[in-house]
Order: structure tokens, then sequence, then C-alpha cells
């Protein structure tokens, strides 16, 4: 099942509901996508359908917690000459860095060097299970990252975490670990890599952080980014307002959204 959440053509109140095929379905029973994902429920909604490129897709939910992983491609490691790690990498984001999938992405005055990350977003269920799965960008301000030890202005800023374009459901996703991963920034294909290429896989980044910390249903992971990052080309590239981030993982959909 693919959960969204998602304003009807012409605007009104938020709805949540079911993506089937090019339509959507709201749920008749007022639930939203983060109740859905914490009850387990999956019952297919019978509510009103409208055309999926009629309506606006919001963020699917507005998660408690979102924590980030650093360096957990092998390729994108080495791209930066750096170590594998030997421990997953975490961070925070805040929930205020939830974008829809559409965005903007709102660069902070302060921030120079603006950096896309293509990444697969875990969606936690109850008692520490994956409820689902999505594509996200880890938007990261470069700059604020190499002259801050701690990451949470550089990585947690307003707006930095778009995500969607709808959350699908794990039972839907038969290997999370075995997909295909592409970030475009204006058309032009930056990152082409495979979750294969994970260091740490989900099953030990949920055992990592639940050692200290405690899932709520709805909390993301996402998981780390793969090579191909502006940062690391030659010379880098970072994005300027008016650019168009596109983020595509094989089975999920895809986000795109625009930098102001």
């Amino acid at each position: 099942m693919k959960l969204a959440t998602f304003l009807p053509p012409g605007g009104g109140s938020a709805h949540a509901g079911q993506v089937d095929g090019e339509r959507v379905v709201a749920f008749t029973d007022g639930t939203t996508v983060l109740e859905r994902l914490a009850s387990g429920d999956r019952t297919p909604a019978t509510g009103e359908a409208f055309a999926l490129g009629e309506v606006t897709l919001l963020a699917p939910h507005t998660p408690r917690a979102i924590f980030g992983i650093g360096l957990n491609y092998r390729a994108h490691a080495a791209e930066q000459g750096r170590e594998l790690p030997e421990v997953p990498i975490v961070f925070m984001k805040l929930p205020t860095s939830v974008a829809p999938p559409g965005g903007p992405v709102v660069t902070p005055p302060v921030v120079r060097r603006l950096d896309y990350e293509g990444e697969l977003a875990v969606v936690l269920g109850p008692g520490n299970s994956v409820a689902g799965y999505a594509v996200a960008d880890d938007v990261s301000a470069r700059d604020l990252q190499r002259r801050e030890s701690q990451w949470t202005r550089a990585k947690g800023a307003d707006t930095f975490c778009p995500f969607g374009p709808w959350v699908t459901t794990a039972d839907e996703v038969e290997d999370p670990e075995d997909l295909t991963l592409r970030t475009w920034v204006n058309g032009e294909l930056r990152q082409d890599a495979s979750t294969s290429d994970l260091v740490f896989s989900i099953p030990e980044l949920i055992e990592f952080i639940a050692e200290t910390i405690t899932f709520e249903p709805g909390d993301l992971i996402l998981t780390g980014t793969p090579s191909g990052v502006g940062m690391a080309l030659d010379p880098p590239r970072f994005l300027a307002a008016g650019d168009t981030v596109r983020i595509a993982i094989q089975s999920l959909g895809e986000i795109e959204h625009v930098i102001t």
C-alpha cells in the first residue's frame, strides 16, 4: 500500500489516502498516515478518488524524529577519501526540516554551499519494525558542516528534508537493499547507484540506534547517500536558487523540488 497525504484539486483541507495507480483514494475514517503507520491498519481506502496528477502531494507525515546516517555507502566514502566507519555515524534532523516532496527547499542566508543527498528513507512502525520506505533528500549545508563539529544547523535547517512522494509499506518492497537510486540536478544525472552498496544494513542501523533511543512509529532513518554529491565533483558544484533536484528510487517513486 502507498500511503499519501494530499490537497485535493482546488485546495481545501489535507486528506490522507491510498495511491492506486494514477489516482489517490481518500480514507473515509479520517485516519492520518501516521495513525496508519502506528496501527498497522492496511484496510483499503474507499473514499473519494482523485487523479494523482491533479492533487498536491504533501509530506506523508511529520516524524517525531529523523535520524541521518553519514558515510553509509562505500562509494560515497571513497569519493571523499574517507575510511569506512566502524560503527554508524548518526545525526539528527529536526521535524521542522520536513518539506513536501515538491519543496521548496529554502536556503538560509548564511549558507553558501548547499548540496543534495538522495537517500532511501526507512519509516519505523511499532516495536522497532519497518512500516515502509520513502524517497528523501538529506539537504546539506557543506560550509556549515565543514566548520561546525555538530551538524544540527548544517543538516537540520527548515525544509532540509523533503520526502515522499508517499510511504510504500514494507510488504510491497521485496528487498530494500537492492534498489536503484538516482538523483538529477536540472536534468543532469548526478547519482546512479544501488542500495546494495550500503555499509550498514537497515537491521543493523535500527539495532544500533535502538541501543539508546526508543523509536516511535513514523520516525525516519535516512540511510545515507551514494557517490555523486555536489561537493565531491571536480570542481564542486553546489545548488543555487532556481535549481531543481529530482530523486527516484526503484519501486518507491520520485520526488522533485526547487531550490529557493
